[in-house]
């Protein structure tokens, strides 16, 4: 297996947008259908759930927003979800069920699945986060290569071109992310990985991995009592 299918990354019972991944084999294929699968499912959610605000902004009625948060659509916001103090959606979001979006945190074209935590200073654009994964304060998804030419995700013994110009970082369920961390555009993580602070990840990591830098990636040792 490579490492980087939806199958192999994502608990699809974890998010509201699971139909968006049917037939899809490697995540970032969903980036550009985000949009209109919003539009879609927006007008089929429930009115006695989901409250409608502004034109294809959906926000579950036991969700948390804060007046200072900048909403734009097409969004969704699941339920007992929390969207905090000066958080800035441009649009073309989904925010899972009990997912945190903090201060000055800012989403663009994301799917976070359920119980995603991105609380503090965080950028997160043209990207995917699976359930309960969590990005620390002040790090952030690099979603455009410097010389703008389409992003290429590359591993051991896999280079595939995506055709995507503006990409960011597949996170499997239970990411954990250290403060301050970059990933760059292509970044694949796989599910149960830690990533240290203060790292510029780039490629494909594989599952249940610590990410020290480059140069160093071991496996997690199952603790011994």
């Amino acid at each position: 297996m490579s490492g980087v299918t939806v199958e192999e990354l994502f608990d699809l019972k974890e998010t509201i947008a699971a139909e968006l991944f049917t037939g899809v084999t490697y995540p970032w294929e969903v980036l550009p259908k985000i949009h209109d699968f919003i539009i879609a499912l927006g007008e089929e959610l429930p009115e006695d759930v989901y409250e409608r605000r502004g034109e294809y902004i959906w926000i579950a009625r036991s969700a948390e927003v804060a007046q200072t948060a900048c909403l734009n659509g097409p969004l969704i916001v699941d339920r007992e979800a929390q969207i905090r103090h000066c958080a800035f959606v441009r649009g073309n979001a989904i925010v899972g069920k009990g997912a945190v979006v903090g201060n000055s945190t800012e989403l663009k074209n994301v799917i976070l699945f359920d119980k995603v935590q991105v609380p503090h200073y965080n950028y997160v654009g043209d990207s995917v986060l699976g359930f309960k994964s969590h990005m620390g304060a002040g790090s952030i998804t690099s979603n455009v290569k410097s010389d703008k030419t389409p992003v290429t995700v590359k591993g051991e013994e896999i280079c595939l071109e995506t055709g995507l110009k503006k990409m960011g970082a597949m996170l499997g369920d239970h990411v954990e992310v250290g403060c301050n961390s970059v990933l760059n555009p292509g970044t694949v993580i796989g599910k149960n990985t830690n990533i240290y602070p203060v790292s510029c990840v780039r490629g494909v990591i594989g599952a249940n991995c610590i990410y020290k830098d480059a140069e160093h990636i071991v496996p997690k040792q199952t603790a011994k009592y």
